[in-house]
């Protein structure tokens, strides 16, 4: 239910132009009595002058009657009285706000006017003109003494009007008095409205809200303030209701609020306790069957699970191969060893890349092996092993129950199939480097045996037809030198061998080049008598351990070609570690053209340029005729420049 609010400050603006409008009323009220008491003043000033012309008008026809006076002056005088007379009659009886000038409109004074107004005309005026009319002294004597009960009559009505004038001024100077009472009181009564007002529509409302503030910082959360208006303390009563409202209910469902956040923040540990183990034993070096069975083993005590298996896809022929399995029979095993892509469930899961879960009790249209239930098991779950967002297997999870996995449950066993996928891709990257790094070390051998012993023994080959032939034809000198010359080619291949074995038994440890290095040459001083010296200059980074095993063979290879091809009583191996890693190979034997010497014709140097190669180096044969011959090996450039 929405509430319509009136705003407070409309509240208080009406107020305030209501207290306005009444004092404005009654300061206009008394100005306006005030006005007609200034005209009724200036009127009985008027009516007052009129009571004395009179009595000049009169004064001025006896005395000219009794003293003789100039008549045209004293006519003349006459008239402007009665002109001056009438004017203000006039002025009376119309008004003058302009001074102000104004009668009261009270229905007797406007009567009292007008039969002063007619007396003049009828009465007063004729008799002023007949006494000027008249030329004789006596007549006038006698007119005036006639008109003397008027005159005074007239005077009377003129003093009745003034007293009428005075009477209603006096009343309204009364009723002034009250509306400036009035106004006191006004000013009394409204400052105490004002008050109570604001005391009703502010200062209540602020303290009760204070009050139900100070109650709720002390926990007090049953608090709430009664919503008595409609303004923006209503507005804000409901606010603090609402608010007391829900911190109440978040303070009477803390406990259990707590109690679910502990139970979500000891599964999230869980979960990351269980990849953090996944993921340290998948790193450690074992076959591709004890990773998955470790694997499978942890998620059987993570999830309750009472068996698992885990199968690999073979991309060519499409077939699911189970690798191992945990709590199910020999007999399953033999029966799911090698399924069909969309073959029951486990191969319909592998068919859309998506994880599965199956009661085997509930009917399906999928064409079921049900070997899983023939184990005693109630339902199955299927989840997918990815590498690099490829399929490469699935893995399983039995149950004796009905289980289901939340989508969280089942985006962490997708993740650790990831985690999976990425160790079993590691493990048979390894297996091809090392079946890699075998048939390499395979096709060196073969070619160093086919350079040395194989050479030898197709010598010996034809060495021994010569001596048989020899024999034929009983020549004992050639059989001689046939014998003599298969003794040097059987002395040479034992060398050759011995050098092989040594070569092939020689490994750098601990990142020592310079010491294998050293030790090699004393063998070979040692079986050749060709003075072999080392000399190291400059520090560096040691090499990478597989880097130093191909550049002890590419040295001890350059040796060899020394020992069979040189002819040198000296050699002499540098090793330089300022910037680059340079490794020479120096002889004073009798060297040769390298221009003139055919690429592929000596295996010897196509060993070393191929291992040169395979440790971005850069190999370099620098030979003169007669003046010996240096093999230089250069670490750290660019292949290009090696090229």
């Amino acid at each position: 239910m929405i509430k319509r609010f009136h705003t407070l400050s409309s509240k208080l603006v009406g107020i305030l132009l209501a207290f306005f409008c009444v004092a404005l009323t009654a300061i206009g009220l008394t100005l306006y009595v005030s006005w007609q008491l200034e005209g009724g003043a200036a009127a009985i000033n008027d009516a007052g002058s009129e009571r004395m012309r009179s009595y000049r008008l009169a004064y001025l026809l006896t005395y000219n009657t009794h003293f003789g006076l100039d008549q045209e002056s004293m006519e003349g005088e006459v008239q402007r009285e009665m002109i001056a007379f009438e004017k203000t009659l006039a002025d009376l009886e119309q008004g003058d706000p302009s001074r102000p000038l104004l009668l009261p409109k009270d229905e007797g004074v406007r009567r009292q006017m007008a039969n002063l107004r007619l007396e003049w005309k009828r009465h007063i005026r004729p008799l002023l003109e007949g006494v000027l009319a008249s030329r004789d002294v006596e007549m006038r004597r006698r007119l005036l003494k006639e008109s003397r009960p008027a005159v005074e009559n007239f005077v009377g009505m003129v003093n009745g009007l003034v007293l009428s004038v005075e009477r209603d001024n006096a009343y309204k100077t009364s009723l002034l008095r009250s509306i400036q009472l009035g106004l006191v009181l006004l000013a009394i009564l409204g400052t105490v409205i004002l008050i109570f007002l604001m005391y009703l529509l502010i200062i209540r409302p602020t303290t009760k809200l204070q009050d139900g503030i100070q109650r709720m910082a002390a926990e007090d959360f049953g608090v709430r303030v009664p919503e008595e208006t409609n303004d923006e303390f209503g507005a804000l009563a409901l606010g603090f209701n609402q608010m007391a409202d829900h911190l109440e209910g978040l303070y009477t469902t803390l406990e259990q609020r707590v109690e679910a956040k502990t139970h979500s923040l000891e599964e999230k540990n869980q979960e990351l306790a269980l990849l953090y183990e996944i993921t340290a034993f998948l790193n450690e070096p074992a076959t591709v069957e004890d990773i998955c069975r470790r694997f499978i083993r942890r998620l059987m005590v993570q999830f309750a699970a009472q068996g698992g298996a885990v199968r690999l896809v073979d991309a060519k022929s499409q077939k699911i191969h189970l690798v191992m399995t945990e709590g199910l029979s020999e007999v399953f095993a033999q029966k799911e060893s090698c399924l069909n892509m969309g073959e029951c469930l486990c191969g319909g899961a592998a068919s859309t890349q998506t994880a599965a879960f199956f009661d085997l009790q509930q009917p399906t249209e999928m064409k079921l092996l049900y070997n899983c239930r023939d184990e005693g098991y109630r339902s199955v779950s299927v989840f997918t092993i990815r590498a690099k967002k490829r399929l490469i297997g699935i893995f399983n999870l039995y149950f004796h129950k009905a289980r289901g996995f939340t989508q969280m449950e089942v985006q962490l066993l997708e993740t650790v199939g990831q985690h999976l996928g990425a160790a079993i891709e590691g493990q048979r990257l390894v297996s091809r480097e090392k079946e890699m790094a075998i048939s390499e070390e395979r096709n060196l051998l073969a070619q160093e045996l086919h350079d040395s012993i194989a050479q030898g023994l197709a010598f010996l080959n034809i060495q021994i037809q010569m001596l048989a032939d020899s024999l034929r034809k009983g020549n004992e000198r050639e059989v001689m030198e046939g014998l003599s010359h298969i003794r040097e080619g059987v002395q040479e291949s034992y060398d050759d061998v011995r050098e092989l074995l040594v070569h092939f038994r020689t490994r750098v440890h601990q990142s020592d080049l310079e010491g294998a290095i050293r030790s090699t040459l004393e063998k070979f001083e040692g079986q050749t008598g060709i003075k072999a010296s080392l000399n190291i200059t400059g520090e560096g980074a040691p090499l990478d351990p597989s880097n130093e095993t191909q550049v002890l063979h590419i040295v001890q290879e350059a040796l060899s070609n020394v020992r069979k091809h040189a002819g040198a009583s000296a050699v002499t191996v540098d090793v330089s570690r300022h910037g680059n890693c340079v490794i020479s190979v120096r002889d004073n034997g009798r060297g040769f053209n390298p221009e003139l010497q055919p690429g592929d014709s000596h295996v010897g140097i196509s060993i070393m340029k191929e291992r040169a190669h395979r440790i971005g180096g850069l190999l370099e044969i620098l030979s003169t005729p007669d003046a010996g011959t240096e093999i230089r090996l250069t670490l750290g450039k660019p292949y290009k420049e090696a090229a």
